[in-house]
């Protein structure tokens, strides 16, 4: 009984120390996070009034920026699963060896500023640049095509930028399958294909729900991506805002416009969480 309290008092003493522990970095997280957003927030409803609300939610024009927005982060989020998947399903699979050098390659992007690979972009897709050059070299097209400045441009960037945080989820989850369930649809006389459709691929929809939900949610505040490959011409939310603060310095309207996109992406990521849950309370 005296040993069992001392347990007791000891778990305790153990999650007060993990507790003051904790403290610093709670309070530099609100020092730094939490009071920006506030201060932000509260400029969206100087004099108390929402009108800046009203007119980001009413307005034809605003509803379409944000409707822009869910668009591109729709296409970016499909395309990249299309392209992802394949790639986190040879990692999964391969040898040690070759997954090392698939990581490398999946990786090496993260350690490069966005900002070089979207000006990367800009010379690829150009209308003098290597993509148009080359078609036209082996007289694929006999004008170059506008694939820079317009929706396209700013999709391939953004799929570009993302696609690491589609693969590593799903490749998680993929390598989590266990083999023997594999190996025993094959024993049962199970193809390839059927295998893939009934066993692997619903294992690893956890993973393709936790990719699509994180590479949709960065989506939607892209910004240096979409200014420079959409050149003006394709605006999206993040972009809106800068725009408001730069040009027409209406820092109330962009905090509204702000603050709206952030109650939208937690509300995304909220109805994502409670999705996953009920998911996990099914397959139990």
């Amino acid at each position: 009984m005296a040993n069992g309290r001392l347990s007791i008092a000891a778990e305790r003493r153990r999650q007060r120390l993990l507790a003051a522990l904790g403290i610093p970095a709670l309070v530099l997280l609100a020092m730094l996070f939490a009071y920006p957003v506030l201060r932000l927030m509260a400029l969206s409803v100087e004099g108390g009034s929402l009108e800046w609300y009203a007119k980001a939610l009413s307005e034809s024009l605003y509803v379409e920026v944000y409707w822009i927005t869910i668009r591109i982060a729709i296409i970016v989020t499909l395309t990249a699963l299309l392209l992802s998947y394949p790639i986190a399903y040879l990692l999964a699979t391969t040898t040690p060896l070759g997954a090392a050098l698939g990581f490398a390659l999946v990786i090496l992007p993260l350690w490069t500023s966005i900002l070089v690979r979207t000006y990367a972009w800009m010379v690829l897709l150009g209308r003098n640049g290597v993509i148009n050059k080359s078609l036209l070299a082996f007289g694929m097209i006999e004008e170059p095509l506008a694939l820079l400045y317009n929706e396209l441009g700013v999709i391939v960037g953004m799929v570009h930028v993302l696609m690491p945080y589609m693969v590593l989820p799903i490749y998680a989850a993929m390598r989590r399958v266990d083999p023997d369930l594999i190996q025993a649809a094959e024993g049962l006389g199970a193809r390839g294909p059927r295998i893939f459709l009934r066993i692997f691929l619903p294992l690893s929809a956890q993973g393709i729900f936790a990719g699509s939900i994180l590479v949709f949610v960065l989506s939607l505040g892209f910004f240096i991506t979409p200014a420079l490959l959409g050149g003006g011409r394709v605006i999206m939310i993040a972009v809106l805002i800068e725009q408001q603060v730069r040009d027409v310095l209406n820092w109330s309207f962009a905090s509204a416009l702000s603050t709206v996109l952030l109650i939208a992406t937690i509300a995304i990521y909220g109805l994502a969480q409670r999705a996953t849950a009920e998911r996990a309370r099914v397959a139990q």
